[in-house]
């Protein structure tokens, strides 16, 4: 968990974007120590408890029922400890080192960003992907500009902080909004890119329901929409990259490519990077300009 990309450590990136759902990972952590607590209980007292049990039982074998309950839920509580120590480490390096590395791979996943006038972050929040891209056109040199989305006004001048603090603020516009409904027009930017954010689309019908399903397909297609033919689409997602990927084929991207599997939030993730084509056969000898779904 120490170094994660050139000169920075998870602790400098912590410092600037703090961590989004902090209510989960102290969660994990409180049920974590409350299990190795009562698992260290039951290995001191191992003996009181198999005479309590005992007093219960009244069984010809009560004393050895008794040693096996109390040294079975012993190790369940121990093994419970462990379990959620791991989930809350790789919660905690999924939020902080791990977001940020795959911000930085995403950035690489797009050949020339001198090119690139506007670029979208689709549900930007506290804005690692975001500072990223814009500190990639501040490298090129570009006069360009990355707009981030979210649905909270209060995140989205968060991020604006901390794009200040990443000094890449004159590069950085945030805007609060629907990411169903994008405000802006068709065939709009260069590059769109979103980090672990499709998936919570939908999420009020339940992860892996038809409506849910729907939702976030429409928000894939909006995607598609604003981008330029010729613009190119980055996604790093959780569970769901194999109906992302269906849903491009269907509107008909170009080179479609998906990312080596990475263990993100305690489940599969995967990248995901599109071109949009500068033309939409629908048939042959059909042409379709407009790109709304």
């Amino acid at each position: 968990m120490g170094k994660t990309s050139g000169t920075r450590d998870w602790a400098q990136i912590y410092a600037i974007y703090g961590i989004e759902q902090k209510h989960t990972l102290f969660f994990l952590l409180l049920n974590a120590i409350a299990f190795s607590l009562l698992s260290t209980v039951f290995f001191l007292y191992f003996h009181p408890i198999c005479l309590f049990l005992d007093s219960f039982l009244f069984s010809s074998s009560s004393a050895a029922a008794a040693r096996f309950s109390a040294g079975f839920f012993g190790a369940v509580t121990a093994l419970s400890a462990v379990c959620l120590f791991f989930a809350a480490a790789n919660f905690f390096y999924s939020a902080v080192p791990l977001r940020y590395e795959m911000a930085q791979r995403m950035v690489g996943s797009v050949g020339d960003w001198s090119s690139v006038k506007t670029a979208l972050d689709l549900g930007c929040g506290r804005g690692v992907l975001l500072n990223a891209v814009a500190t990639q056109l501040k490298k090129t040199g570009s006069s360009g500009r990355v707009v981030g989305l979210d649905r909270s006004m209060s995140t989205t001048l968060s991020t604006l902080r901390t794009a200040h603090m990443e000094g890449v603020q004159e590069y950085v516009t945030c805007r609060e909004g629907d990411v169903r409904r994008l405000p802006f027009g068709d065939n709009y930017f260069d590059v769109v890119v979103s980090a672990v954010f499709l998936h919570t689309v939908g999420k009020e019908y339940g992860q892996k329901t038809v409506e849910a399903a729907a939702e976030r397909t429409r928000v894939l297609g909006e995607a598609v929409r604003v981008l330029k033919p010729g613009g190119v689409g980055v996604l790093w997602d959780l569970v769901h990259v194999p109906e992302y990927v269906r849903r491009l084929q269907e509107l008909r991207m170009e080179e479609i490519r998906v990312s080596k599997r990475v263990t993100a939030f305690m489940v599969k993730s995967h990248m995901v990077s599109f071109k949009k084509p500068s033309q939409h056969f629908v048939g042959p000898g059909e042409v379709r300009l407009d790109w709304r779904c």
